[in-house]
């Protein structure tokens, strides 16, 4: 405006012209020396959190003395900006991979109210925080882990395809039967007589006495995302077991198992365990447990594994993250197959275990 009132000789246009001037010298210098002496301050957050569940990160600015004239709170993670003053504001970030992640530090983005200046001005600070595999319901699929009796775990007595499959089933890997007058109260499926009034009770295979073991094999997965799916697939099938009657957890390099007892004493142990879980050069040994329970052998690369015998004989499962020539699964969790591994079963691309 001030070079068109030069050039055409239009008086007007000088007051708006200098007008803008000035206003925009005042906005970048405020916004310059306000920068230059806040902050922005990180809060400690939550320590761990879920897969998919957003992470709150709490952060405050400083104004050092002099008031900002306006601002937002950013983060690359962040699903927007965030408003901020010199009160507290929650940038919610999402897209958090299972493991220990760090994040980096946000961003505060200092603004005049008519955004001609800007500047950013970067935390101090960032936060870390332990990412949890989320835990997913267990469906069975038929009748397939009910023997004999066509019940399935989640309903009495239920038609094989009335609506299996479509909703999530308790889980007993060992089955479930009519009751038989004289069986303990403890083999009573209480949550089946609560829903429907007909007594259940659980049917024990051979070696199903012990807990139930959950062996986490993390060798060579196919890929990060399989190698997700398959922790994943541990950490639901530990929480529904554990619930029942308590269960084994056994790792890739680990000399000792990890028991969760019924009251999930020891899950959030369990559950970081498993969030931590890398690829691994060699598979885990079940024999460390030193129980012939039910196994269930969750794999990320689709390796049928070759269980020692005393582990095999008619208890064992195998928890894939990658389709597998084994005819339909008994059950699916969290992406992955369960396949019921019979001692006369074949056992394609077996490898030692």
């Amino acid at each position: 405006m001030v070079l068109a009132a030069a050039m055409f000789g239009v008086p007007a246009l000088y007051v708006p012209g200098f007008a803008l001037l000035l206003a925009f010298g005042v906005a970048w210098t405020w916004v310059r020396l306000a920068a230059l002496r806040a902050g922005l301050d990180v809060e400690p957050g939550p320590r761990t959190v879920v897969e998919d569940e957003p992470y709150p990160l709490m952060v405050r600015a400083r104004s050092g003395g002099l008031p900002l004239p306006g601002g937002t709170a950013t983060h690359p993670l962040a699903r927007g900006p965030m408003p901020i003053d010199t009160s507290t504001a929650v940038l919610e970030i999402a897209s958090l991979r299972r493991g220990r992640q760090r994040i980096e530090p946000p961003m505060l983005v200092v603004t005049d109210p008519l955004g001609l200046a800007s500047s950013r001005v970067r935390a101090t600070s960032s936060a870390t925080v332990l990412v949890l595999p989320r835990v997913e319901d267990v469906v069975a699929q038929g009748a397939a882990m009910n023997g004999t009796d066509d019940a399935t775990a989640g309903s009495a007595r239920a038609t094989p395809g009335a609506g299996l499959g479509k909703r999530a089933l308790d889980f007993e890997v060992d089955g479930l039967r009519s009751y038989r007058p004289g069986t303990p109260a403890s083999r009573i499926h209480w949550p089946i007589l609560a829903r429907t009034g007909e007594l259940v009770e659980r049917r024990l295979v051979g070696g199903a006495d012990g807990s139930p073991i959950v062996v986490m094999d993390a060798e060579r997965p196919v890929d990060s995302d399989a190698l997700d799916r398959a922790v994943r697939a541990a950490a639901s099938l530990c929480f529904h077991l554990a619930s029942v009657r308590g269960c084994l957890l056994v790792g890739c390099g680990e000399r000792v198992p990890l028991r969760i007892d019924r009251e999930l004493r020891t899950w959030p142990q369990a559950h970081a365990r498993l969030a931590l879980v890398e690829p691994s050069q060699s598979p885990p040994d079940p024999r460390i447990a030193g129980a012939k329970g039910t196994v269930i052998w969750v794999s990320a690369n689709g390796t049928v594994p070759k269980l020692p015998a005393g582990l095999a004989t008619g208890a064992a499962y195998l928890v894939a993250a990658t389709p597998l020539d084994l005819g339909p699964p008994a059950f699916t969790v969290a992406g992955c197959q369960g396949h019921a591994l019979g001692a006369g079963q074949a056992r394609p691309k077996a490898r030692a275990a």
